[in-house]
């Protein structure tokens, strides 16, 4: 690092592309890829079956992580019943879903992938919210050739060790790697005299992980910055006092948290109780992720409350993104609540595969073989509710606009949402590791690819 060039930052968050506010829009094009060409819609061509077309959905639907679990449930479940009420994909074979709980744990869900593809002959495997159950999944995909879009299960390890040449498997969410950087770039805009942080992480990769990208990134924004405590509580933790202690008892300027789901609802809550957001800012991966209405109006605003870098239902807002104003409204009337990122990506998803179906049948004719579905899903760009999303070829990995913002209470809503003004945006590409940087073990020892291109390239910032 003692090579890289020393710069300001506030023109580095510039050349960033970091916009601010509720004018920018997510996603519109900003990723490197093709644009979606909108064609008249076609009858399919040659004979399509009418057999259905069978989806494993694995997603959790018991425990505290329910909470983003049921949502992407519900997104699945909409794309499917909009699909088939037009017959279906290609207009003749409906969709057929088979659910499976993810709380079962990471051996369990191997075993039932494999009964979903063996018994049950699914055509397509979608869900997945666990970075400690996606990277064990993937290459289970793969030995069975199972075609795979993982919703989220969101870990860089997926793709940079686990599964580093994937053929059969795809994933929609943004890279983790997304998030901690985001987390960190929305501090360091918004609070620039931070210097002593506090973290809570949960205790697994997502955590791990979440702390080292922001850590890493954050000590390059604001030099001088020092972690001074460190909390790792299990999954599943329901009793925070004593990371919430230890956290007050360290004085940060700062407390950075990736706890998610009902582990993140739980610690805000008895975090209030010991008045801890009085005394220090709060920066989040996962505030807001969670289904809306789970988050009480008593949750502190002006905190950087994430979306794991993905979706926000109030933004875009208005009919600027036509896809996101008829996707909130569809979904509210279909389940009488607003969609969190698990039901966007989880919708989007079925979209995606019908649009690569779709463009295989044009040149194939008939029910397209799954090779020629994947030739089509590989470099896929789509307009999708949360803006612009492109399957990057090599690694089959999603990508779209980087986003976050701050919670604040406003009359519409029973719940806390986005501050429209303070939304923070980022072209994805700009805080990504490119296509052809090193993977994990092939040149550098960081836990992933942006780690290493991160400590690289970033350049150090003037104090």
């Amino acid at each position: 690092m003692d090579k890289q060039p020393i710069v300001d930052r506030r023109k580095f968050l510039s050349a960033l592309g970091v916009t601010v506010g509720g004018t920018s829009l997510a996603g519109a094009g900003l990723v490197a890829g093709p644009q979606m060409v909108r064609a008249a819609a076609e009858p399919p061509k040659g004979k399509i079956p009418d057999t259905p077309f069978k989806t494993g959905h694995m997603t959790f639907l018991t425990g505290p992580a329910a909470v983003l679990g049921e949502p992407s449930m519900k997104g699945h479940i909409l794309a499917a019943e909009e699909i088939n009420a037009k017959g279906g994909l290609l207009g003749r074979r409906k969709i057929e879903t088979i659910t499976a709980d993810e709380a079962a744990g990471t051996d369990a869900n191997v075993k039932e992938l494999r009964r979903m593809k063996l018994s049950e002959k699914i055509d397509l495997f979608t869900g997945v919210i666990s970075s400690g159950n996606s990277p064990a999944l993937a290459p289970v995909a793969e030995e069975l050739g199972a075609l795979t879009i993982f919703t989220d299960g969101c870990t860089d390890f997926v793709f940079d060790v686990a599964d580093p040449t994937p053929k059969y498997v795809f994933r929609i969410t943004n890279i983790q790697s997304a998030d901690g950087i985001t987390a960190a770039i929305g501090a360091a805009q918004a609070w620039p005299q931070v210097r002593k942080i506090a973290h809570v992480h949960p205790d697994y990769s997502y955590g791990r992980n979440a702390a080292e990208h922001f850590t890493l990134a954050i000590e390059r924004l604001l030099p001088g910055t020092e972690t001074v405590s460190e909390a790792w509580p299990k999954l599943g933790t329901t009793d925070f006092t004593a990371h919430i202690t230890k956290a007050l008892s360290s004085q940060p300027d700062m407390l950075f948290t990736s706890l998610w789901g009902g582990d993140y609802i739980a610690f805000y809550k008895q975090a209030l109780r010991y008045g801890l957001f009085d005394k220090m800012k709060l920066a989040t991966t996962l505030a807001l992720g969670v289904a809306p209405h789970a988050i009480g109006k008593d949750h502190p605003e002006g905190a950087l409350a994430g979306v794991h870098a993905n979706y926000h239902f109030t933004y875009p807002s208005g009919n600027r993104w036509p896809e996101n104003a008829a996707f909130v409204k569809k979904y509210f009337e279909r389940w009488k609540e607003y969609p969190n990122f698990q039901s966007e990506g989880a919708y989007s998803a079925l979209y995606m595969l019908k649009l690569a179906i779709e463009r295989a049948n044009k040149l194939t004719g008939g029910w397209p073989e799954e090779e020629a579905i994947i030739s089509q899903l590989e470099g896929l760009g789509m307009d999708t509710p949360s803006g612009y999303l492109y399957i990057r070829p090599d690694n089959h990995q999603g990508y779209k606009d980087a986003i976050t913002g701050f919670s604040k209470n406003v009359p519409e809503y029973p719940f806390p949402v986005w501050d429209p003004d303070r939304i923070i945006t980022i072209p994805i590409r700009n805080i990504t590791a490119p296509a052809n940087w090193p993977k994990p073990g092939h040149g550098h020892n960081e836990s992933t690819a942006a780690a290493n291109w991160i400590k690289t390239t970033w350049p150090k910032i003037s104090s």
